[in-house]
């Protein structure tokens, strides 16, 4: 039976709360019984888009095992249309009901983008730069208000603008998925990691 969107987003987050405290559920499986478990399928209870940066691997941030999570990760965590296709396989493949957009504090991609939008330069890595291009949208208001002045708070208001954007596209930006929230109960929330504690905190569509 398919995990409800609730029940997975509550055991991400007793997943992340025994992270927080050191006290990992020595139960999670990665041993090679679950290996051999998954090898006629997977039926994983989330579908995370995460940010590449190393600090902040799914898996052991939720504390989920192998077959737990199907995670999609890209610099940013932006959506792009493979980004949009990868969700809507395990969606509709495995029935998955919970999608996470994860994004963190002090990420890289936000920060680039700021520079990029305080001081533009021209176009020499082009690939990077539709990275940067993806988040600028949900970023550039932020720059026009007093939050300019304070590059910390700057930061921080943009990764979460940067998590809602990209979970509006997720929400808005496929027919399969549109159908599947408004029939089938899928899912989609944003989340923000902090690099200094651990914590994982939803705060968009929960």
């Amino acid at each position: 039976m398919t995990m409800g969107a609730d029940e997975a987003l509550a055991q991400l987050q007793a997943g992340n709360r025994r992270f927080v405290a050191n006290a990992q559920d020595a139960r999670t499986g990665t041993g090679p019984a679950r290996r051999h478990e998954l090898v006629a399928g997977q039926a994983p209870l989330a579908i995370i888009l995460g940010c590449s940066d190393s600090r902040v691997p799914a898996e052991i941030v939720f504390d989920q095992g192998l077959g737990d999570l199907f995670v999609i990760r890209v610099a940013g965590n932006i959506v792009a249309p493979s980004q949009i296709g990868s969700v809507e396989f395990a969606a509709q493949e495995f029935g998955t009901r919970l999608v996470v957009v994860l994004g963190h504090s002090r990420c890289g991609a936000i920060q680039a983008t700021i520079k990029a939008l305080e001081a533009p330069a021209p176009a020499s890595m082009p690939n990077i730069d539709s990275i940067v291009d993806r988040i600028r949208p949900a970023v550039v208001g932020l720059l026009e208000t007093e939050l300019r002045t304070d590059h910390d708070r700057l930061v921080h208001q943009a990764v979460r603008a940067n998590i809602r954007a990209s979970a509006n596209q997720l929400r808005h930006g496929s027919r399969l998925l549109e159908q599947l929230i408004a029939e089938d109960g899928l899912r989609v929330v944003g989340a923000e990691y902090a690099l200094e504690t651990g914590r994982v905190e939803f705060f968009d569509g929960v």
